[in-house]
């Protein structure tokens, strides 16, 4: 098993942005990396389809890949699916993501911290237990942004690149406005959370519209640390240099647009050369 590969899955590329950090903290690993683009995104849907989802993907992820971990490189399916998750496969390494509201609180100076997210994320009872143990410590403005997440994922795609751009550009300003004010003044905002793992690949937008002082928090470095103690407490970490080419430790896997994937892998991986396979259509 300490050969085997880490499965990570997302509804789309957002989940790319874990991988980033995975790849940096397991330098020897090897990773398939399911991109569930044909039912993106996962912010939107019911929990029952997210649930129904991710238990698909993990099954054909153990029985076809034989993974040794799971990453469930969402916000919104590790909400709705992480618990089914950890009983239908108890002797499986398990990660979830949730919104990084506890990073946050260490770093904000004006105890005002905001919160951005898919509304499946936002809304779910997993997400209302992590912020009211939290909200005597200090306050949370909580924002869910819908379309954002897909605007995302078609910004990688040839034909509505620029035009999704654009889009994302409009929804960061609409949801921050409504947010209230950012800064570092008694009272404002001075951190915000991204509580999804698209909203990562729009930090340069974020930074633009709220400035400098803003703290931007995300979750790709905790889960990377979390995965890489999970794996050396069970004895399953892999050992050596691993291959010297990127792409020779990674296998991409979509049910939707290859080239968008490829695209968003050449773009934010450092893939220049990024094969991705199509996904068993029966999942």
């Amino acid at each position: 098993m300490t050969e085997s590969p880490i499965g990570v899955f997302d509804s789309g590329i957002g989940g790319l942005s874990i991988l980033q950090s995975l790849l940096a903290a397991l330098p020897a690993e090897h990773f398939v990396y399911w991109a569930d683009n044909g039912h993106a995104p996962y912010g939107e849907k019911t929990d029952l389809f997210v649930r129904q989802r991710s238990l698909a993907i993990a099954d054909h992820l153990i029985k076809r890949h034989h993974i040794k971990a799971l990453v469930v490189a969402c916000n919104t399916a590790t909400a709705a699916a992480i618990h089914e998750l950890r009983t239908q496969h108890p002797h499986l390494i398990l990660i979830g993501v949730e919104p990084a509201l506890k990073p946050a609180l260490k770093i904000s100076q004006t105890g005002h911290i905001g919160v951005i997210g898919t509304r499946g994320t936002l809304g779910s009872e997993k997400f209302h237990r992590l912020l009211t143990s939290l909200e005597d410590q200090a306050q949370f403005t909580v924002q869910p942004c819908n379309g954002l997440a897909l605007a995302i994922e078609q910004s990688t795609h040839l034909t509505m690149g620029a035009p999704a751009t654009e889009r994302i550009t409009e929804l960061l300003q609409t949801y921050t406005r409504e947010m209230g004010d950012f800064g570092q003044a008694p009272g404002q905002m001075d951190t915000l959370v991204l509580g999804c793992t698209h909203y990562v690949f729009a930090e340069s937008a974020l930074r633009e519209l709220l400035g400098p002082q803003v703290h931007l928090v995300s979750t790709g470095q905790p889960v990377a640390r979390q995965t890489r103690r999970l794996l050396e407490a069970a004895a399953l970490l892999r050992s050596g240099p691993g291959p010297h080419a990127l792409a020779n430790r990674i296998s991409l896997l979509s049910n939707g647009d290859l080239a968008s994937l490829q695209a968003a892998a050449q773009r934010w991986l450092g893939l220049p050369h990024a094969v991705c396979q199509r996904a068993d259509a029966h999942v």
